[in-house]
C-alpha cells in the first residue's frame, strides 16, 4: 500500500462526507444474442415491437440485428440499476415469440460469416452510417468476432464529490481540468490492475467449435463440440476475441497520459490511412464497404478494456465531446456475461466494482511508458487464457509477482475503502463484496470460469449444452417474474416515441449520405 494512497484516503475520510460516495452514478449496458430454440443466431430483423434500434434509449442493437443491447439510465443505487436491467429484459422476453436470449458471452451454433446479419438502422444518414461502420468491422475483423457479448459498467462520481475531494488534496487546477485529470488517473490504474476483472468475473473459459469455423487453434478439446483452456477465465478477452490487430504494424496506440493526448492519439488514428484497409475499398460499385480506409473508422472501433466518455450532442464526434466538455464518466468493458445470473451480472459484482473505482482514484498513477504498456497487455492475455493456473506470475512496475499475491495486496488495500463506503449503510455491502472476491483470489475454484467448467464436467455436457440449458433457465426465470407496471409503461412509451423519432430523422435529412459523412469527419 503506497504512502500516496494512504495519505489520500486519510484526507478523504477526514474531510469528505462518505454519503457523497453513495451518490455516485452507475449505469449498465448488457449485450445478448437473440437465438432460436436450438441456439442458432436469429436471422430475423430486430423486432418492431421493441421500437427503433436507432432511437430507443434502453433497447438497441450492437453489431448484429440479433445482438441486442440493453441500456439502463444512471442510478445512485446498485439495486435500482439491476432492477431496471431486469425489467427491460423481462419486457423483451414477453415480446419474443420462438426466440430466447443467449446466456453466455460466447455464441454458439455459428453457421459462418454470412449467417450473422449486420444491424440495420433505417434510411436516415445517421442510421446508414451506423450500418456502414458495422459492415466495415465485418470486412476488417470478420463478423463472427463481433457477436461476442459483454456487460459494460458505466461509473461517475457525484458532481458534489469533486469540489470536496479537490479541496481535501489541495489541488489548484480549474475544477473541470481536475475532474478529467482524475478520471485519466483512474483509467491508467484500471488498466494496470485490469486483469483482476476477468480473473474474478470472467465466464468464458470454453467456446463452441463452430465459433472457430475449422481454423487452427491452440485451444484444447473439451469434447467433440467444445474447445477450452483448463485455466482460462475469459477467452472473450483473450486473443480469439475482437482486437485491433493492426496496432503493432501502425504504431497507433491510445495515449492515456491526459485527455488531450488521448484525444490526439485517437484523432490521428481516425485520420491516418491504412494500406490494408485501402485494399477493401470504401465505396465500391456505389455501395459503402466501410466509412473510410483509415486505421480507425471512428473512435468506437478502438478496442479498450476501459474508456473515458462524454455525452455527445447531435452528430458530434465523441473525441470532440471529450475535448469540449471533459470526461463525464468511465466505461469498463471487460465484464463477461455471468451465465449464473439471469441478469448477466449481480449485486456483489457491482459493489466490488464501485469500491474498485475509488481505490483506483486514490492510488498513485504515474504515466504508462512503453515497457509497462507491454506488461499490461501481456498480463491481460495471460489472465484471460491462464488466470487460474497455480503460481501464475504477472509483471508490474517493480518486477514479477504472483497473481495470488498481487490480488491479495489489492484486496487488503481496498478494505479501508470499503469500510469508508459502508459507513452509513447497515448491511456493509462493500465489505461483504470484497470478502467474496478475496476468497476467490485464494481459491480459484470459486470464480465463475471455474464453476462453469466444473458444472460442464459434472453434467457431462459441452459448452453448447451448458449455455443452452442456462438460456432456457433464464427464460423461465423472466417468464415467472411479476411485471413492474411503471417500467412497462415507460418502455411502451419509449417504443412508440422511438419509432416516431426515426421517421422524423429520415424525413428531415436533406443532404446526401456522401455529404453527411464528409461533414461529420470534417469535425476531426
Amino acid at each position: 500500500m503506497s504512502s500516496h494512497y494512504t495519505q489520500r484516503l486519510h484526507k478523504l475520510v477526514k474531510t469528505v462526507d462518505s454519503q457523497l460516495l453513495n451518490q455516485s452514478l452507475i449505469g449498465l449496458e448488457k449485450e445478448t444474442l437473440r437465438v432460436n430454440r436450438d441456439g442458432g443466431i436469429a436471422n430475423t430483423p430486430h423486432p418492431a415491437v421493441l421500437g427503433s434500434a436507432l432511437t430507443h434509449p434502453y433497447i438497441t442493437t450492437d453489431y448484429s440485428e440479433a445482438l441486442l443491447e440493453f441500456i439502463t439510465p444512471p442510478f445512485t443505487r446498485v439495486a435500482e440499476a439491476l432492477g431496471f436491467l431486469g425489467d427491460v429484459q423481462q419486457y423483451v422476453y414477453k415480446k419474443l415469440d420462438e426466440e430466447i436470449l443467449w446466456a453466455t458471452s460466447m455464441p454458439c451454433v455459428v453457421a459462418g460469416e454470412t449467417s450473422i446479419p449486420i444491424a440495420q438502422y433505417g434510411h436516415s444518414n445517421a442510421g446508414m452510417m451506423k450500418t456502414i461502420y458495422r459492415r466495415g468491422l465485418g470486412y476488417r475483423y470478420g463478423r463472427v468476432m463481433q457477436v461476442i457479448a459483454g456487460v459494460h459498467y458505466n461509473f461517475s462520481f457525484a458532481d458534489a464529490f469533486w469540489p470536496q475531494y479537490q479541496a481535501a488534496i489541495a489541488d489548484q487546477q480549474a475544477l473541470g481540468d481536475f475532474i478529467s485529470a482524475s478520471y485519466f488517473s483512474m483509467l491508467r490504474n484500471l488498466q494496470r490492475i485490469g486483469w483482476l476483472v476477468p480473473y474474478l468475473f470472467g465466464a468464458s473459459p470454453a467456446v463452441c467449435k463452430s465459433f472457430l469455423a475449422g481454423k487452427p487453434t491452440t485451444l484444447s478439446e473439451f469434447d467433440e463440440n467444445t474447445y477450452y483452456e483448463p485455466y482460462a477465465t475469459s477467452l472473450r478477452m483473450g486473443d480469439i476475441g475482437y482486437q485491433n490487430n493492426k496496432e503493432n504494424e501502425t504504431g497507433i496506440k491510445a495515449n492515456y497520459d491526459s485527455l488531450a493526448s488521448y484525444a490526439e492519439s485517437l484523432t490521428c488514428a481516425i485520420n491516418t490511412p491504412c494500406p490494408e484497409y485501402e485494399k477493401i475499398g470504401v465505396k465500391v460499385d456505389g455501395k459503402y464497404r466501410q466509412l473510410n480506409a483509415n486505421i480507425l473508422q471512428i473512435e468506437n472501433e478502438y478496442y479498450s478494456t476501459v474508456r473515458p466518455k462524454q455525452i455527445t450532442e447531435k452528430n458530434e464526434m465523441p473525441v470532440l465531446a471529450l475535448r469540449r466538455r471533459g470526461v463525464r464518466y468511465i466505461e469498463l468493458r471487460s465484464l463477461d456475461v455471468n451465465a449464473f445470473e439471469p441478469l448477466g451480472i449481480n449485486e456483489t459484482q457491482l459493489y466490488f466494482l464501485e469500491a474498485l473505482m475509488l481505490y483506483c482514484l486514490l492510488q498513485d498513477s504515474p504515466l504508462i511508458n512503453a515497457e509497462e504498456r507491454v506488461a499490461i497487455d501481456q498480463n491481460e492475455l495471460n489472465v484471460a487464457h491462464r488466470g487460474r493456473e497455480p503460481g501464475l506470475m504477472l509483471v508490474r512496475r517493480d518486477g514479477e509477482i504472483s497473481l495470488r499475491d498481487w490480488g491479495l495486496e489489492i484486496c487488503e488495500a481496498m478494505q479501508a475503502v470499503c469500510e469508508y463506503m459502508d459507513n452509513s449503510l447497515p448491511d456493509k455491502p462493500y465489505s461483504r463484496a470484497l470478502a467474496q472476491q478475496r476468497a476467490a483470489v485464494l481459491d480459484p475454484a470459486l470464480t465463475p470460469s471455474a464453476r462453469m467448467l466444473a458444472e460442464m464436467r459434472d453434467n457431462g455436457e459441452g459448452f453448447y449444452h451448458f449455455a443452452q440449458r442456462k438460456s432456457h433457465e433464464h427464460h423461465e426465470y423472466f417468464s415467472n417474474l411479476t411485471t413492474d407496471t411503471a417500467h412497462k409503461e415507460l418502455l411502451d412509451l419509449a417504443v412508440k416515441e422511438s419509432l416516431l423519432q426515426q421517421q422524423e430523422r429520415e424525413a428531415e435529412d436533406k443532404e446526401s449520405l456522401d455529404d453527411y459523412l464528409k461533414h461529420y469527419f470534417e469535425q476531426a
